[in-house]
């Protein structure tokens, strides 16, 4: 089982105060205050256009909050970070499978295992002037193995299909052994195989004790690990706390301004 091996021992993950963001002209997070544990598995729930994307920038400073008295933004225990070194402590997986998480044109004709390694440089390919260790091909097959993709590592990015190549950004999101995952609508473009098969190598990390951050707006991403569910709506967080008092018919279809129904299949909810 691999372990996380980074240098922050704080026991809180994040933690953010009085937090705005906007976004050209635009506010589109208001006053958030939020703290997540270290290793907690937590799922952000929210309709389309809710902030919860701009929530998963602001964590992972993508973007910065306005400044203003009483904000503050911390990170494993630290106000301060250089970016390239905090990026080694967290994995973050988008929500598209193209673009941003693979940028390049070398990446259709990209390996599976190179695209993997490649993410200890934030590159889509291995270019020539990036300088591979054996340590670093040796975290990148154990990341495969992690998710069971070991059969993904000599074929063609370009030829995966959508569950394959968001395999391979999970690998990514998992070479430097992180403490914490956060996932951006994880189930967005597959199939119902590879939403079974995606939550199913979700629940092994969980298992390992990997921390997850999941964001969504499909009650059928929210895996039975996870206890605590943040719900979202314009810009701001509409309730935080255990998934039995806020996963229930009242609350969401209060949340999404529909009637939604509720169906438990053993230890998945589904909504409709």
């Amino acid at each position: 089982m691999a372990q996380y091996d980074g240098q922050v021992d704080s026991e809180e993950f994040l933690e953010l105060s009085c937090v705005n963001v906007a976004r050209g002209d635009r506010v589109v997070l208001h006053d958030v205050n939020l703290t997540i544990r270290a290793g907690e598995h937590v799922a952000i729930l929210g309709p389309n256009g809710c902030g919860k994307s701009t929530l998963i920038l602001a964590m992972t400073c993508q973007i910065y909050p306005m400044v203003q008295p009483g904000m503050r933004v911390r990170i494993f225990g630290r106000d301060r970070w250089d970016l390239t070194q905090l990026r080694k402590h967290f994995g973050v997986v988008s929500s598209g499978l193209t673009g941003m998480e693979l940028p390049g044109e070398r990446t259709a004709v990209t390996t599976g295992l190179d695209a993997v390694i490649a993410g200890f440089f934030s590159a889509s390919t291995l270019w020539p002037n990036l300088h591979v260790t054996q340590e670093m091909r040796e975290r990148a097959w154990e990341a495969l193995e992690r998710i069971e993709a070991t059969r993904l590592a000599e074929q063609l990015v370009g030829e995966m299909s959508a569950g394959e190549k968001r395999r391979i950004m999970i690998a990514r999101a998992l070479v430097h052994r992180p403490r914490q995952l956060l996932l951006d609508e994880p189930s967005n473009a597959l199939d119902l195989a590879a939403q079974r098969d995606l939550r199913e190598t979700l629940r092994r990390l969980a298992a390992e004790g990997t921390g997850l951050v999941l964001v969504t707006h499909h009650l059928g991403d929210i895996l039975p690990e996870i206890e605590r569910v943040i719900l979202m709506r314009d810009g701001r967080i509409a309730g935080d706390g255990p998934r039995e008092e806020l996963l229930t018919e009242e609350r969401l279809s209060e949340l999404f301004r529909m009637r939604v129904r509720i169906g438990r299949d053993e230890e998945w909810l589904h909504s409709w």
